[in-house]
């Protein structure tokens, strides 16, 4: 089988750590190329109608975060108000891609050394995963993560100073989409697309 050539485009580090994991756990014989990367959304918004056409080439897979949007199919549509080409795979992570992370409850109670029963099954249920990881990482039993993780004691900060760090090694070593996608919907569909994909040349 034939190598797939994808590049991403991704709002930042963490994002492209877990596209990267999906694209290594599918099985499929990916193989990445560019990955286009901004800290948020702004530049996905930008550029999504250049990454479509661009998609013509070589495809894309882009991933943003639902935020503050009613559903995936708003954002598409606003973002891309013209037909997508087949060969741009366009996932929202519902609410966040942190909540793609605590989808694999008990990989990141493991993780975090706390009680799986603290985080929530339907995880793309929760409107902002993000203060959730952050809280359940008050409560971990390992001071380094808790560091790491949870932005200093009246800091203006939103997240600790190896925030990304210590969960994209959670990322590229504990976590499973096969048992995550079982918590998140968001995910589940994500990696059908990327499963079932298959380029248009």
């Amino acid at each position: 089988m034939s190598d797939i050539p994808i590049n991403l485009a991704v709002e930042d580090d963490l994002s492209e750590a877990v596209l990267r994991e999906i694209l290594k756990q599918s099985q499929r014989p990916f193989s990445i190329g560019n990955c286009l990367k901004r800290r948020g959304y702004g530049y996905l918004k930008k550029n999504l109608r250049g990454i479509n056409n661009a998609a013509k080439g070589s495809p894309y897979l882009v991933l943003t975060d639902l935020d503050r949007n009613e559903c995936p199919l708003a954002v598409l549509s606003d973002w891309l108000p013209y037909p997508k080409h087949p060969n741009l795979i366009f996932r929202v992570a519902v609410v966040e891609v942190e909540a793609w992370l605590l989808a694999h409850r008990k990989a990141f109670a493991d993780f975090l050394g706390i009680s799986i029963d603290l985080i929530p099954h339907d995880i793309d249920s929760e409107t902002d995963p993000k203060r959730l990881l952050i809280d359940l990482a008050k409560r971990s039993r390992k001071r380094n993560l808790r560091d790491a993780i949870v932005p200093p004691q009246g800091s203006t900060a939103k997240i600790g100073r190896d925030y990304n760090g210590q969960l994209i090694e959670f990322v590229n070593q504990n976590w499973q989409v096969a048992a995550a996608r079982d918590c998140s919907r968001s995910l589940d569909r994500a990696m059908n697309a990327i499963i079932h994909f298959e380029p248009t040349w």
